[in-house]
C-alpha cells in the first residue's frame, strides 16, 4: 500500500517566497508520484486543488502584482490586530480539525512550521528559529503566533524536517527535540536557473533598463534581518566610479519594519547608484540573476539561502555573510564576511567585482556546488521520510 498524504499548501501565494516555492515544488512532485497512493491538498483549512505550473502565484505580471500589493497591505493591517488574528487562527484550526478527523490513515505535512490538530501522523518543516533566536527581527503579532502555536506543533509532530543541518542542530539544542525525530532535507534549485549567453541576457534585462554583467544584485525581502542597510552602505563605500559602473539592484517585496531601509534606498536611487524592483515576473528572475556581475547576500540569519543557491546555479560569483546556514550552503564558493563589518563587506564586493581570477574560480565552483541541489532530490528524500514515519505510526 502506498503513502497516503495530506499536504498543506497555504504558502503558495504571490509573491512566491522561499517557503512558497518549497510548498509548490513538493505539491508538484508528490501529485501522481508512484509511491503516493493518495495525495490531498489543504489550504485555509479547506480541501483545494494542487497548483498548476502556470499558477498566477508564479507568473503574475504587473496587473496581478498591483492587486496582490493591495491584498498584502490589507492582510498586514488585519494581522496587526491581535483579536482578529487570534479568532482567525482558532477558526482555521477548528475547520482543519473537522476536515482531518476522518483521515487518520493519512500523514499530514505542513511545509510552513505549524500543525493543526491531526488524527493521523504529522510532519512539520521548520525553516529556521529566527523568531525565537532573533525576536527583534519580527513584529509582535508574529512572535505571539509562535508563542501560541510552536508548543502545540511540537506536541503534535511525529517528525520535523529542516532545510539545513545547521537549523537541525539549532532545533535539537534550543527545543530539546530528539535527534532521531528530525532530519535535514536541502531545498533545490529550478532548472530555469542556469548560465545564459550575452545575447539571451540582453533581451531580458533590457526590459528593466539593465545591461548584462553591469550590476550587483541582491534578491531578498526588504526587512532588517536581510541586512539591506548594511549592503547599501557597503556599496556606497566602493570607489565612486565602481558604484556607477556596477549599481546595486535590489529585488524584493516590502517586509516588516522597512521604512528606514526604504529611506536609504530612495537616497541611493536618487544618486544613480541603486535600482529597486519590488516585484519582477518570476519568469524573468533567472535571467536577472544570471545577468548580474556579482550576487550579494549579507543576511544576519537564514534558514537555508535559496537566492544564493540560484545565483550559483546561474554561474554568478557570490558574497555572503558568515551565517552558519550560508557557510553550509556555499562550502567555500563565496567570499564570506561578518555581516556587521561594513568595510569587510565593501572589500569583498570590490574584489568580487574586479578580481577576474577569483571570479572564474568562483563561477566554476558555484556551478559544481549547485548541481548537488535539485527539487527532484528534495521530493524523493521527503517521500522516503513519509514512508518511515507512516510505517512507524502503524
Amino acid at each position: 500500500m502506498g503513502i497516503r498524504l495530506i499536504l498543506d499548501i497555504d504558502a503558495i501565494r504571490h509573491p512566491l517566497t522561499g517557503i512558497g516555492r518549497y510548498a509548490y515544488e513538493l505539491a508538484r512532485g508528490l501529485n501522481g508520484h508512484p509511491l503516493v497512493s493518495s495525495a490531498r491538498f489543504m489550504g485555509g483549512g479547506r480541501w483545494v486543488e494542487p497548483p498548476s505550473p502556470d499558477d498566477e502565484a508564479l507568473t503574475a505580471g504587473p496587473d496581478g502584482e498591483s492587486r496582490s500589493s493591495l491584498t498584502m497591505a490589507l492582510a498586514t493591517r488585519l494581522a496587526s490586530i491581535s483579536p482578529i488574528m487570534a479568532g482567525y487562527r482558532q477558526w482555521r484550526s477548528l475547520l482543519a480539525w473537522r476536515r482531518l478527523s476522518g483521515f487518520s490513515d493519512h500523514l499530514y505535512h505542513s511545509p510552513n512550521y505549524f500543525l493543526p490538530p491531526c488524527s493521523g501522523p504529522a510532519v512539520a518543516t521548520i525553516h529556521d528559529l529566527s523568531v525565537i533566536r532573533y525576536p527583534q527581527f519580527h513584529p509582535a503579532e508574529r512572535r505571539a503566533l509562535f508563542e501560541h502555536e510552536w508548543p502545540r506543533t511540537l506536541a503534535r509532530a511525529q517528525y520535523l524536517i529542516t532545510d539545513s543541518e545547521s537549523i537541525r542542530r539549532e532545533v535539537i539544542e534550543h527545543c530539546g527535540w530528539p535527534a532521531d525525530r528530525i532530519g535535514a532535507i536541502p531545498l533545490g534549485v529550478g532548472r530555469s536557473f542556469h548560465p545564459r549567453s550575452t545575447t539571451e541576457l540582453a533581451s531580458c534585462v533590457r526590459i528593466y533598463g539593465l545591461t548584462p554583467d553591469a550590476y550587483c544584485l541582491c534578491v531578498a525581502t526588504i526587512e532588517p534581518r536581510k541586512n539591506i542597510t548594511g549592503l547599501i552602505e557597503a556599496h556606497a563605500r566602493l570607489p565612486v566610479a565602481l558604484q556607477h559602473r556596477f549599481p546595486l539592484l535590489l529585488i524584493g517585496a516590502r517586509g516588516w519594519n522597512s521604512a528606514a531601509i526604504h529611506e536609504r534606498i530612495e537616497a541611493a536611487r536618487s544618486g544613480g547608484t541603486l535600482r529597486y524592483l519590488e516585484y519582477v515576473d518570476q519568469s524573468d528572475l533567472p535571467c536577472l540573476i544570471a545577468g548580474a556581475r556579482l550576487f550579494v547576500f549579507p543576511s544576519f540569519y537564514e534558514g537555508f539561502g535559496l537566492p544564493p543557491l540560484e545565483a550559483m546555479a546561474c554561474g554568478v560569483p557570490l558574497v555572503t555573510s558568515t551565517c552558519p546556514t550560508l557557510s553550509e550552503l556555499v562550502q567555500g564558493v563565496a567570499l564570506q564576511v561578518d555581516p556587521l563589518d561594513i568595510d569587510a563587506l565593501r572589500q569583498a564586493m570590490q574584489r568580487g567585482l574586479e578580481d577576474d581570477t577569483w571570479r572564474r574560480e568562483a563561477r566554476a565552483m558555484g556551478l559544481k556546488r549547485a548541481a548537488h541541489y535539485t527539487w527532484g532530490a528534495c521530493v524523493e528524500q521527503t517521500i522516503r521520510l513519509y514512508g518511515r514515519v507512516s510505517d512507524g505510526h502503524h
